[in-house]
């Protein structure tokens, strides 16, 4: 389908379970339209206390260090406001508690778009289907619909001034049947640079570059774009 116009979207939130998936699934898109004025919003579930390649570093400083790289490549896409909620990495569940906190970023936002992961699994892609991001993409899709709108869900929220929003689409990664895809061509090297701030997740992969390439080339070219193009899918819905 057709998403809306760039020009009608004013603010954007993306909810991802770790701290760099939304650079992996979404960071060429995300520098094109902070570019044009779009307000973009992060929140990500987990503390990303699993990740990293050094097995000498205590788990409990990987926490720190994940969400200083992703600030920092937040940044590098034009992105400041992030959130972190600090659950435990690997352990994510689609839970009420998880869904409220979600509804209360969208309120607090008031995004028109949202970006979200998966909530189903991709055989094709088993690494874009970690646990936590089917989770994170569940819990997120059910506070778009019903919660974020709906007054009776979650009362005390309107205590907090968080008063019902209604998200007009949301762009989903790593779906097996995308619908819209991305030329991001211009702005793969803001991508890259946003992923090698992520320094304990990618500095070891000598061959990152080429293999993120090789991922925006395959999606360009299902998305009918010219030889050479780089691009990201997504699964655009309509919550109407």
């Amino acid at each position: 389908m057709e998403p809306i116009a760039d020009s009608e979207v004013s603010k954007v939130l993306v909810v991802t379970a770790h701290p760099d998936d939304v650079d992996f699934g979404a960071g060429g898109t995300i520098a094109q339209w902070t570019a044009k004025g779009i307000e973009v919003a992060y929140c990500i579930a987990t503390n990303g206390d699993q990740g990293g390649e050094d097995p000498d570093l205590p788990r409990d400083q990987m926490p720190v260090i994940r969400q200083k790289e992703q600030r920092d490549a937040g940044k590098i896409l034009g992105v400041t406001d992030i959130e972190f909620l600090n659950y435990r990495d690997g352990w994510l569940e689609p839970t009420i508690e998880l869904r409220k906190k979600i509804v209360r970023a969208i309120r607090r936002v008031k995004p028109d778009r949202m970006i979200i992961q998966s909530p189903e699994r991709n055989l094709d892609r088993l690494g874009a289907s970690h646990p936590d991001h089917m989770a994170a993409g569940e819990a997120a899709i059910q506070a778009v619909y019903p919660d974020s709108r709906n007054r009776f869900a979650f009362m005390d929220l309107l205590d907090e001034g968080l008063e019902p929003w209604r998200v007009k689409e949301v762009w989903v990664t790593s779906m097996i049947t995308p619908n819209h895809y991305v030329d991001i061509t211009d702005t793969f090297p803001k991508k890259m640079a946003a992923l090698h701030a992520h320094v304990s997740q990618t500095a070891h992969n000598s061959e990152l570059e080429k293999m993120v390439r090789e991922w925006g080339e395959r999606n360009a070219e299902a998305g009918g774009l010219p030889a050479g193009r780089i691009a990201e899918a997504f699964r655009v819905v309509n919550t109407n």
